[in-house]
């Protein structure tokens, strides 16, 4: 009886240890980056300097956040609402129109675990590089509605550049590598993505300008990176086996979202502050 009992306990002993080892093995990992962080400090002088206080450009960012204020309620303003979800999820559902096929974590796990690795080298960069210049956002410095919650976190956080924008434009960037046959949508969807941050009063038009250099070098970078490239082929297959199932009749609302973005939605302002500057507007 006794080893019966000796039996049992063992048995129920590797029930326990079997299970807290599948247990263990389904707990994420923490995400690392591609890049080493050693070099963080060499994309600091990639993207030109900040707008200074009175300058042109700083004259222009005002005059860029005062014209879209107006946008406030507009379906413009509801995209850019949309688009301040910078997660992979939020990543995959807003570029999935201009790829031509809903994009999702279940469908496209190889895309979205690289998405996520690409984000902690983006996020990462980009704080060395806001920290450097310390800029304050527009919204702190002028009055005027903002499309998400004025949170003390947000006003303390700068401004150059743009983390989303960074993020949006290298994964624009890496989607077109993807699928080269619809680079023009993507491009511009990933385009829209950073004006966003300029719809929503959180950024100003430089840092999303700067963003789009700074998520370049990134990206320059990145091809450097053997994990990368393999990620990078393996997704490519992963997007093309979704693009040829028939998928993209299931997308709604591409062609609302197309006439959102085809334009910038302050393209029509001057390009010199003259009135700032004093002189008349012409």
């Amino acid at each position: 009886m006794g080893t019966i009992m000796k039996l049992r306990f063992v048995f129920l002993l590797a029930l326990v240890l079997c299970g807290g080892l599948l247990i263990a093995q389904q707990i994420k990992q923490p995400v690392r980056g591609y890049l080493s962080p050693a070099t963080d400090t060499d994309f600091a002088t990639v993207l030109p300097p900040a707008p200074h206080p009175g300058d042109a450009r700083d004259a222009q960012d005002q005059a860029v956040f005062r014209a879209t204020r107006p946008l406030k309620g507009t379906p413009r303003w509801q995209l850019a609402q949309a688009d301040g979800d910078y997660s992979v999820k939020g990543l995959l559902q807003a570029f999935s129109c201009s790829v031509g096929v809903e994009l999702t974590l279940q469908d496209a796990p190889r895309l979205s675990d690289m998405l996520a690795r690409v984000a902690k080298d983006s996020g990462r960069i980009n704080t060395v590089v806001k920290n450097q210049y310390g800029r304050r956002r527009p919204f702190v410095t002028q009055s005027g509605d903002i499309c998400i919650a004025r949170t003390g976190e947000l006003s303390s956080s700068y401004d150059y550049p743009s983390g989303h924008a960074t993020l949006g434009w290298l994964t624009g960037l890496v989607l077109a590598e993807i699928e080269p046959d619809h680079v023009g949508p993507i491009l511009t969807r990933a385009r829209a993505y950073g004006e966003s941050r300029v719809v929503c009063g959180v950024h100003n038009a430089s840092a999303v300008e700067g963003s789009r250099t700074l998520a370049s070098a990134i990206f320059a970078a990145l091809q450097s990176a053997p994990e990368f490239r393999a990620d990078l082929s393996a997704s490519e297959l992963e997007v093309k086996q979704q693009t040829s199932s028939g998928k993209a009749a299931a997308l709604k609302g591409c062609e609302a979202e197309r006439s959102l973005t085809q334009s910038s939605p302050y393209s029509s302002l001057p390009s010199e502050p003259s009135s700032a500057q004093g002189s008349p507007s012409k």
